[in-house]
């Protein structure tokens, strides 16, 4: 048997070498020098300050001290993390990448406790008086507020720095082990060896006979691996169950409402529409089953492309594409989307040992790294246009420092689906007949995937919090769990789940409750998009994109309600989740019509 790349070869990896000419290079090798003797230098100045709980009280100098050293630690970390995660993530068997970040790992070992302490000191503080006072504090306001909601879920310090420092070999290394099993995984399918995201890719295959054989490829992998990676969700959501209880929260999703910078009114007002849409979700799931000639749809019929397209979407398309579109809302966003293609952003194909999905990562100064699994279709291009959305908003926050930088989930899908928006409406205007149910389907499939998928994915989590709280939970468990919320979500839609998801995913693996945050930033990417079209057409769009470029470089420095609020947009208002909702039913209503 072979091991296939899929044309891999043919499409383009990311540079690294405007960092570092490689793993080994001497000039690494400093800088990992240097992050350790930095840090030791913000341990001692720490201490000097009295920067822990029950510490000395905080003044102008000593505030800017604290906040200027950990800033300058995390410039030279998010260069270190980012390089040598340049390779692991797209060659997992790299044993001197594994290595080099490896070091990197442990090096940042003190920045837990150091954060923990951090976080005690500024919730001791008089709040008020310390920012009339301090530039510092001003220009870091939001952290400090924070900072006081997260002192009151502190543990002892002991217990904080204990948890800081077995945090890389305890839910950090399950998630590492996670990444790495299955970023190696391959399903042998017609004779061949494919890695596990290729298996995955022919999920859109317009032939049945090819996505089931795939689908029951896939779930063969899972299979023989589900004790390792049943070993690893125990293990991530043991450790963060067990701190959350330690640390006085009420139950499992309380943690994830303040990383993720909302409150449960805005979470409760956003689930509650959701839930009221799944008939119309299931309408579009009905219509797409009539058009593949079935009553009901497979599991493996989700990704099935309907319609057809006059469009090569290869790589080159799909990007000619995307910057066209872009430059059609902005030149600063087309003249962003061409100088990451030209400088090498992008890793765009499938390739054994490479993680699965589609992310983008912060890289140096105001640049980014994108990862693509790219199929030659209009969803790849969404999915490129996606990312790119988050490199634009990492371009737009590069002028803050780090700590001011740092976004929750939530606001930091904004820019993404904005964008992804931005080329699914250009590519529904110019179409007709088959080519127009071929873009509503594209939409359709992203909208559920992130509605009603995500949702199932919610449930899912919440429920084995609740299971992992009394024991560990078997693979067979898991899966029952998961086929439970599919069902929940899906209703009688789907004849066939997957069982398996939880092992395929690995937001599971990573922060708590990673999942509702992008139904929030989908909603609202399609709000703030819904305000761009009527200012377009009342002449105002100049206005419009000033401010939202504003409000994506200010992620960081105001919860998601606040920053909403410019907009007039109230997420405690059920009427605005629904407004954005209306949006896609209109898409459903048009893709009933188109399927007749």
């Amino acid at each position: 048997m072979s091991t296939v790349e899929l044309g891999a070869s043919e499409l383009p990896r990311w540079r690294t070498d405007d960092l570092y000419a490689g793993l080994d290079d001497p000039h690494l090798t400093a800088d990992l020098a240097e992050l350790r003797e930095r840090m030791r230098e913000l341990e001692t100045a720490f201490d000097v300050l009295g920067v822990r709980q029950g510490g000395q009280m905080a003044t102008q100098e000593s505030l800017a001290q604290a906040l200027g050293g950990l800033n300058e630690v995390l410039i030279l970390l998010i260069r270190l993390r980012g390089f040598t995660s340049a390779f692991v993530r797209t060659d997992s068997r790299n044993a001197l990448a594994q290595q080099r970040m490896g070091e990197v790992i442990t090096l940042s070992l003190p920045l837990g406790p150091l954060r923990s302490r951090l976080t005690a000191w500024l919730g001791e503080q008089d709040v008020e008086a310390l920012l009339a006072a301090s530039d510092a504090a001003r220009a870091h306001e939001h952290l400090i507020r924070r900072s006081v909601e997260y002192a009151r879920h502190q543990m002892t310090p002991q217990e904080e720095d204990l948890a800081a420092r077995l945090q890389p070999s305890g839910a950090g290394g399950w998630a590492k082990l996670h990444g790495n099993v299955t970023s190696q995984l391959t399903g042998e399918y017609r004779g061949e060896l494919l890695p596990i995201t290729a298996l995955r890719a022919l999920a859109t295959d317009p032939e049945e006979e090819v996505r089931k054989g795939a689908f029951d490829a896939e779930l063969k992998v899972w299979k023989d691996a589900e004790v390792v990676l049943a070993a690893a969700l125990n293990g991530v959501k043991g450790e963060e169950g067990t701190l959350s209880t330690r640390r006085g929260f009420p139950d499992s999703v309380a943690p994830s409402l303040l990383a993720h910078g909302i409150d449960r009114e805005t979470l409760e007002a956003m689930q509650g529409v959701v839930v009221r849409s799944f008939p119309d979700f299931r309408r579009y799931f009905v219509a797409k089953a009539r058009a593949l000639g079935k009553t009901r749809l497979d599991w493996w019929d989700l990704s099935a492309p309907l319609g057809r397209t006059e469009t090569e979407w290869t790589y080159e398309a799909g990007i000619q594409f995307v910057e066209r579109q872009f430059r059609a809302y902005s030149d600063r966003l087309g003249d962003f989307a061409a100088r990451a293609l030209r400088e090498g952003w992008v890793d765009a194909g499938p390739r054994p040992g490479k993680v699965g999905g589609a992310s983008c990562m912060i890289w140096s100064g105001d640049a980014s790294r994108i990862l693509l699994n790219y199929s030659p279709s209009l969803r790849s291009a969404s999915v490129l246009a996606h990312e790119l959305g988050h490199g634009y908003h990492n371009l737009l926050k590069s002028t803050r420092t780090p700590l001011q930088r740092e976004t929750p989930m939530t606001l930091a899908e904004t820019a993404s689906i904005f964008c992804e928006t931005t080329i699914q409406n250009a590519a529904l205007e110019r179409v007709t007949g088959e080519e127009r149910l071929y873009v509503l389907e594209t939409q359709l499939h992203g909208h559920a995937l992130v509605v009603v998928d995500i949702h199932a994915r919610f449930l899912f989590e919440r429920a084995v919090f609740e299971g992992r709280a009394e024991r560990e939970l078997t693979p067979g468990e898991l899966c029952d769990l998961m086929t439970w919320a599919q069902r929940e979500t899906y209703g009688d839609a789907l004849a066939t789940l997957h069982p398996y998801v939880w092992a395929a995913q690995p937001h599971y693996y990573k922060r708590m409750f990673s999942n509702y945050p992008y139904t929030f930033g989908l909603l609202f990417g399609l709000g703030l998009y819904a305000q761009y079209v009527r200012a377009k057409e009342q002449g105002r769009e100049a206005d419009f994109q000033a401010r939202y470029d504003d409000l994506l470089s200010s992620t960081g420095l105001a919860d998601a309600r606040t920053l909403a609020a410019r907009f007039g947009i109230d997420l405690h208002a059920p009427d605005f989740w629904e407004g954005s909702l209306d949006v896609i039913r209109g898409q459903i209503r048009a893709y009933e019509e188109a399927t007749r």
